[in-house]
């Protein structure tokens, strides 16, 4: 025979319980329409406030005829005024610091035929050559004649729309 206890609370033969059911609970979207509003309202304002920057701008002679050269299959150079022999010249689209071009005629040409030859390996046919307007044709043509030296590739002069 068996014999079970009770204590002061009840009878020991009381029906277990069982845990209750959780009730299903509603999966819940969040809405980020707000975060892209708040997204496009920060692009705008900093397109709009912001200028660009005009110490690496140079000053384009205008055309009236010209065929439009993509940046991204081109090494361009820029040729500033300014400077006392020689004009400063840049490796880049413009005057940006860290690409200046030696002052000396020499160490130029060599270092403009060697990023020539660099770009043509990287499939840049083109070589752009961006004169300021001020700029005497002297040093343009110094330019052009160090990388010209380079088979292969099309030379060409920028200049500003007119429109």
């Amino acid at each position: 025979m068996l014999m079970v206890a009770e204590d002061d609370a009840g009878p020991a033969n009381e029906a277990p319980t069982f845990p209750l059911r959780k009730r299903p609970t509603e999966e819940v979207d969040m809405d980020i329409t707000p975060m892209i509003d708040l997204v496009f309202l920060l692009l705008i304002f900093f397109l709009v406030a912001s200028t660009p920057d005009q110490r690496t701008a140079i000053d384009l002679p205008e055309a009236r005829h010209g065929v439009a050269v993509t940046q991204s299959d081109a090494v361009i150079f820029t040729i500033a005024e300014g400077g006392v022999n020689i004009a400063p010249a840049y490796a880049a689209d413009g005057r940006i610091p860290g690409t200046e071009l030696p002052d000396d005629d020499e160490a130029r040409s060599r270092r403009v035929r060697e990023l020539v030859e660099n770009g043509f390996r990287d499939d840049k046919t083109k070589v752009v050559v961006k004169g300021d307007r001020n700029v005497a044709h002297r040093e343009v043509a110094k330019l052009i004649k160090a990388a010209s030296q380079v088979n292969g590739i099309k030379l060409h002069l920028a200049v500003m729309d007119p429109k």
